[in-house]
């Protein structure tokens, strides 16, 4: 028989789903062609996973999300977000626990470089191919034309890619193994929403959404969440070092 969840962590599940929502709805850039919306909630929803593990991920990253999907306005999103972010909350507290403890800095540095080059070069990619051009920036309620180079693409994919290869350089070796942790929870969000754009949102709500549009837009998210959530993490790990191994 399974032992009952602590009154600690009901708690801290409550305020990450707080905070998943708020982060989600505070600053927010509607995407016409998907008519869903750019965010940083994947801040809050990658720090819950990472600091207390897969439940609170899963719970405060799909609930947490899901109601701001729904006070946003945006309730066709509303089902996908519950599941695609609950995954991600899941597989970022699970991986972060499953870590191998290699001892070899050259191994984990390789991994951390084959994210960083794999993740440019994707952001690179659908960026340039679906994104170049004139294109529509709608920031609230004002509508902005602009023209994006392709080479705006290129410098921002490869940008990406090395500040994630120097992190790994940077840092310890096991900063390797949280970043694969974020970025693996993050590209199943991105997958999860290109499906649902792709198969389910024009049956459902009947909404026709490019589902390739979103995919650098989430991948931004990821990258944005990751830059925010390793080091706050990172932090509270310093000074509370019996959380890490409490939970993590």
């Amino acid at each position: 028989m399974r032992a009952a969840i602590s009154p600690f962590i009901l708690a801290i599940t409550a305020v990450f789903t707080a905070l998943v929502c708020a982060a989600t709805m505070v600053f927010s850039i509607y995407v016409p062609a998907t008519h869903g919306f750019f965010n940083i909630g994947e801040s809050m929803v990658f720090l819950s996973a990472l600091l207390f593990g897969p439940f609170v991920g899963a719970f405060a990253g799909g609930v947490g999300s899901m109601l701001a999907d729904l006070l946003l306005g945006y309730p066709h999103y509303a089902p996908a977000t519950l599941i695609v972010k609950a995954c991600e909350g899941a597989v970022v507290g699970l991986l972060n626990r499953r870590n191998p403890k290699l001892s070899s800095k050259i191994a984990w540095r390789t991994i951390t470089a084959i994210l960083g080059i794999a993740i440019g070069c994707l952001l690179s990619y659908v960026g340039s191919v679906y994104y170049s051009g004139s294109a529509e920036l709608t920031l609230s309620l004002n509508i902005i034309s602009v023209n994006i180079p392709t080479a705006f693409w290129l410098t921002l994919g490869s940008a990406t890619a090395l500040v994630i290869i120097a992190s790994g350089l940077l840092m310890e070796p096991e900063f390797g193994w949280l970043i694969f942790s974020v970025v693996s929870g993050g590209l199943c969000m991105v997958t999860g929403y290109f499906l649902y754009e792709w198969l389910l949102i024009y049956p459902l709500f009947g909404i026709e959404a490019v589902a390739l549009a979103e995919v650098p837009i989430n991948i931004g998210q990821m990258v944005i969440g990751a830059i925010v959530a390793l080091p706050i993490s990172k932090a509270i790990w310093r000074v509370f070092p019996q959380l890490r191994g409490k939970f993590s």
